[in-house]
């Protein structure tokens, strides 16, 4: 399979970008090639690979879900670029 520069015009359109003819040809040659590293992928033997969810051999990825200390009002506040008394105060989003 090989892709043609009327595909690669096609695509660019698609995603709404515009390529002069060399940058074209190139961005086919490109694609050509990494299409060519695929197939050569797809020649070797995978059937002895275990499928892999994540490509570190790791336990758990995520820390447990357990409640901890509740930040205290004063602190959340602390740190705010603008704040009342009691709220943090951001610029009127709505008209």
């Amino acid at each position: 399979m090989s892709v043609t520069e009327k595909e690669v015009r096609y695509i660019a359109n698609l995603a709404r970008l515009q390529f002069n003819d060399e940058e074209i040809s190139l961005l086919a040659g490109d694609m050509n090639k990494i299409l060519g590293y695929m197939e050569l992928l797809n020649e070797l033997d995978t059937s002895d690979v275990k499928p892999l969810d994540h490509v570190i051999e790791l336990d758990s990825r995520f820390r447990n879900d357990e409640a901890g200390e509740a930040v205290s009002h004063e602190d959340a506040l602390k740190n705010a670029p603008d704040a009342d008394s009691d709220y943090f105060r951001v610029p009127k989003v709505i008209e």
